[in-house]
């Protein structure tokens, strides 16, 4: 994630200076999924990718992302269906493997250039809006505690989240009401 191109301002005969240290190739990767559950809270639970990795990867793998469905799942407790977009990672055979090998995972693929399908999208919309708008970073490190800050505050905005569904035209299913509430 880089921040947006933006205009500044200045005193009348004043210059502004922005200083930038360096333009560097390292990029920050965020892997993100908006879970929706009838009768239950919105939820983001996202993972960041640092520009160095041990394996010298510069994003997410297939088995990134087969590790965060797993904790999604585990958070979940119940059954996944899964709105993507055609990342490539997302469609390797071992990706494809991995889903066939699980039962209670649907998948359904996105349309390629779909972004207005994705509520991802409108999450990360939100994210360069607020937390990364109108701001230098001093670095990569500076760049990804931001990312992180500005993700941990949309977690507890079920709002935001639900909103980001809503820009979707897509709804959640209507939540069926117990068998114990209807008696009372």
């Amino acid at each position: 994630m880089t921040p947006p191109a933006t205009r500044t301002w200045s005193l009348r005969g004043h210059t502004p200076v922005v200083r930038v240290r360096d333009r560097s190739r390292r990029r920050l990767s965020v892997a993100a999924l908006a879970c929706y559950k009838a009768a239950e809270s919105s939820r983001l639970i996202y993972r960041p990718c640092p520009h160095t990795r041990p394996d010298g990867r510069k994003s997410f793998s297939w088995k990134d992302y087969r590790d965060l469905i797993q904790t999604v799942h585990q958070q979940l407790d119940g059954p996944i269906v899964l709105v993507w977009d055609n990342l490539s990672p997302h469609l390797t055979a071992g990706m494809r493997r991995c889903i066939a090998d699980r039962d209670r995972l649907t998948v359904f693929q996105l349309p390629p250039y779909a972004l207005d399908l994705n509520p991802v999208e409108g999450i990360r919309s939100v994210l360069r809006r607020t937390t990364t708008a109108h701001r230098a970073f001093a670095g990569p490190d500076d760049l990804i505690a931001a990312v992180r800050r500005g993700l941990r505050r949309l977690q507890y905005r079920h709002d935001v989240l639900d909103g980001c569904l809503t820009g979707t035209r897509l709804r959640r299913r209507p939540s069926m009401t117990p068998s114990h509430i209807q008696d009372q």
